[in-house]
């Protein structure tokens, strides 16, 4: 399961809701959540299933074969989560049952023991829309099965069905024991319009024509996997092939992204081999496929076989050859078909066992195929959503939590890849990967948790983990510490204080790195005590003395460093990423010195375009003109359009005509960034060109790929045609976008929309407002956007106009429809 990118919690910051007034979902409750217990274990799982379109209901037949895990045992109760039970048979006989709205308890007709198989046969009626188990911040809502329009209202959106099923919405379409530490093989009969193509686990076995204009897809999956795994899609989605080895990659995107297909996911068979040999256990699935759906509620989900995407994997050559903003959430759940799919979590509190390696697994990918600058500016952008804040008193594998959907966080994730990360520099790659395959090949279809995992990596390394695991695996939060050096010029010699700022004192190793004529000496320490003194004696003194020298360890440290050890710092030689990043972000706060600004041009120029964009967005141009000359020739001929965009956009600043033509000249870029940001920047000195610019950009997945350089076009000049296009997007822009100025440019949208008589747009905007109030009910967004659209109905009610009372209705039904 990949995350959203964005925490709901940003609707919070932005209108200074208290969260403190809704249901508080990171509260720890003292409970501890076992592993469920394996009364009975699944076996096989067979479906027919057919779908009502009409009343977004699934008709279902399951046969589950299951067999006692150890005790003899006469009932089964199985997850059944809002559903109609019409008949519960075995070999034909009738069943007596108790049904409670999510738990189906059977009474056996016979005594059943160890390893003695059964199969029940059960009739039901999937509901999705009666289940009243909610989501979570990463999961925004957990029916397992879902109908995306499907009367067909909505001229915007194609009808699609999809299914999720993690943490435990599979019950919710068809009874099984909906547990990680369950694992069944699978046949699914899937009956739908002949229109539409499907989607499941494994191989679509046949196809059937029916008489009443249906068809029968039959998919079969032969191998165990967790009932949370499993999945159906059903759409009019084009099927793009590739390949990998024998086996058949497919990536289901809607018609408008057909050509595109390859572009978004062509990585994909050279991930697999990479993961493959990265592993030394070659991909064990029969086919890998990936599909885009509409209004999916996470990031994406790795499915055995069949990953679903949310619609923000669509995107055009003119976005991609700016970046392929989901290749790293590719290269995740990808990665999942071994952590996660072939060995399992045994329950939610290890969901580190699945998630944590997904994480790390992005940085593997961007370090073997991009380098390990790339890799490591990734890593950083992880850091920081693990320190964001809330996440230091929950342990990685934790046991006591309020909710199972608590557990995905930015410490089942975040801080899992980071601990990841350092246990593989303490044992070197070759154990560390060994490691991997060891835990893998000793747990394959099976279920895995931390202990395991210890195991494994100290059978293969021989090498003791328990403290490391202890302490990183099993404890909770992370070193604080701050660094301060004391010289003695005297004496040549600097001892440097180590102080750790935490109530709890961490143990680990610690490299520090001391310059000295240009030349690194490596010191190895352990730091055990919460106050540690390291002195080093010196024949001249220090250049630079670097704590954490490779940046390794998973901690926040304050270095007293001065300003010359920083330009040394960004302008040695052996500077990695974060050493040039943190020098930059210093040395920008103290521009007026000559020499921290010369670095700073310089880093205008840094060898890796990521630094290149952060030092655009911190020098300051008006201490030196010169300084311009080089921001021209980024925005003109850099290599990544990414820092041509981002230099256009410091040049808008200046409304200078003189940047006219390179404006100009801008606005036929194939780049959206770069485009758009030449549109934004030349509608400040030159509206009439800008607007024509704007106006002839009518194809639809450009204007959205651009939207935020035209919108400022669009709101300010009162574009009424583009109304209805801006109108779905409001929510997103004023609650997922970090920029300021974007943010306020949707705020003003918003108010436009919000007092005009334009039907059409009217009903967009609160359609959306409604499906995301909805969505993040549980984080007050509901409340947040009833306040919004009230605020809609009284601009609608100062109308002098002729449809005004159908606008007001529109609004006051989207408020009456925020549940």
């Amino acid at each position: 399961m990949k995350k959203l990118l964005l925490s709901i919690l940003i609707i919070i910051s932005i209108f200074n809701f208290s969260l403190a007034q809704q249901q508080d979902t990171t509260k720890v409750e003292p409970i501890y959540r076992a592993e469920r217990e394996k009364i009975n274990a699944l076996v096989h799982t067979k479906l027919k299933v057919s779908f009502d379109y009409s009343k977004s209901q699934m008709a279902g037949e399951a046969w589950i074969t299951l067999k006692p895990h150890f005790y003899p045992v006469q009932t089964v109760t199985l997850d059944a989560k809002g559903m109609l039970i019409h008949k519960v048979t075995r070999d034909g006989k009738g069943l007596k049952y108790d049904y409670d709205g999510n738990k189906l308890t059977i009474k056996l007709d016979n005594i059943f023991v160890k390893d003695e198989e059964y199969t029940l046969h059960i009739t039901y009626t999937a509901r999705p829309e009666e289940v009243t188990q909610e989501g979570s911040a990463a999961i925004t809502s957990a029916k397992g099965l879902y109908f995306i329009d499907p009367l067909e209202t909505d001229p915007d959106k194609p009808t699609q069905i999809w299914t999720q099923g993690e943490t435990e919405a599979s019950s919710c379409w068809f009874p099984t024991i909906d547990s990680p530490n369950q694992k069944t093989t699978q046949e699914i009969y899937m009956t739908v319009p002949n229109k539409y193509v499907t989607l499941s686990n494994g191989l679509m076995e046949s196809q059937t024509e029916n008489s009443d204009g249906t068809r029968t897809d039959y998919w079969n999956f032969d191998k165990p996997h967790a009932p949370y795994l499993f999945f159906m899609g059903v759409g009019d989605f084009a099927i793009v092939k590739d390949k990998w080895k024998d086996i058949d990659v497919d990536y289901y995107v809607e018609k408008d992204f057909e050509p595109y297909a390859k572009e978004i996911f062509g990585n994909t068979p050279e991930m697999m081999t990479f993961f493959s040999e990265l592993l030394g256990i070659e991909y064990p699935w029969q086919k890998y496929a990936q599909i885009i759906c509409r209004d999916y509620v996470s990031g994406a989900m790795e499915n055995t076989t069949a990953v679903i995407h949310a619609e923000n994997a669509n995107q055009t050559s003119g976005q991609l050859i700016d970046e392929n903003i989901w290749e790293n959430t590719i290269a995740h759940e990808m990665i999942h078909h071994w952590f996660g799919n072939l060995v399992t979590a045994e329950s939610w509190s290890n969901l580190s066992m699945n998630e944590s390696f997904a994480n790390y697994s992005e940085y593997l990918w961007q370090e073997y195929k991009y380098g390990k600058e790339y890799a490591d500016a990734h890593r950083y952008d992880n850091l920081q959503g693990y320190f964001m804040g809330g996440n230091e008193s929950k342990k990685l594998v934790r046991f006591h939590y309020g909710n199972r959907e608590d557990m995905f966080d930015a410490v089942s994730y975040n801080k899992g890849g980071e601990v990841l990360h350092m246990l593989r520099n303490y044992l070197g790659d070759k154990a560390f990967f060994a490691g991997l395959n060891e835990y893998l090949t000793s747990n394959k279809y099976q279920t895995g948790e931390a202990h395991q995992f210890r195991l494994a990596m100290e059978e293969v390394s021989g090498k003791d983990l328990n403290p490391f695991f202890n302490q990183w695996f099993f404890g909770a939060g992370h070193p604080k510490l701050n660094v301060s050096y004391i010289y003695n010029e005297e004496g040549k010699s600097v001892t440097v204080l180590i102080k750790q700022t935490t109530d709890k004192t961490f143990e680990f190793p610690l490299d520090i790195d001391v310059y000295e004529n240009d030349k690194a000496q490596r010191y190895k320490i352990n730091i055990k005590d919460k106050e540690e003194k390291f002195t080093i004696k010196y024949a001249t003194k220090p250049q630079l003395i670097t704590i954490d020298a490779d940046n390794i360890l998973l901690a926040e440290i304050k270095d007293e460093k001065s300003i010359d050890n920083y330009i040394y710092q960004y302008n040695n030689k052996k500077a990695n990423y974060l050493d040039r990043r943190n020098a930059i972000e210093i040395l920008a706060a103290d521009q007026d010195n000559k020499e921290a600004y010369k670095t700073l041009k310089k880093a205008l120029n840094d060898k890796f375009y990521g630094l290149r964009i952060l030092a655009l967005d911190k020098i300051d141009v008006s201490k030196d003109n010169n300084v311009l000359k080089s921001i021209e020739k980024l925005a003109t001929s850099d290599e990544k359009t990414l820092v041509r965009a981002k230099a256009i956009k410091i040049l808008a600043g200046l409304s200078d005509t003189k940047y006219s033509n390179l404006f100009k000249s801008a606005t036929e870029s194939k780049s959206y960034s770069v485009k758009s940001n030449a549109i934004a920047a030349l509608y400040k000195i030159d509206k009439r060109t800008a607007i024509d610019k704007t106006v002839a950009i009518t194809n639809p997945l450009d204007k959205k790929g651009m939207l935020n350089g035209l919108l400022e076009v669009y709101v300010n000049e009162r574009l009424s045609q583009e109304m209805p296009f801006i109108a779905d997007k409001i929510i997103a822009g004023l609650f997922f976008n970090q920029d300021p100025k974007v943010q306020t440019l949707y705020g003003q949208a918003f108010q436009w929309i919000a007092t005009s008589d334009n039907l059409k747009a009217t009903k967009i905007m609160v359609d959306d407002f409604v499906a995301k109030a909805n969505q993040y009910k549980q984080y007050g967004a509901d409340a947040i956007i009833k306040q919004m659209l009230q605020q809609v109905q009284a601009g609608k009610e100062q109308l002098n106009s002729s449809n005004k009372e159908e606008l007001v209705a529109i609004v006051k039904k989207g408020i009456a429809d925020i549940k």
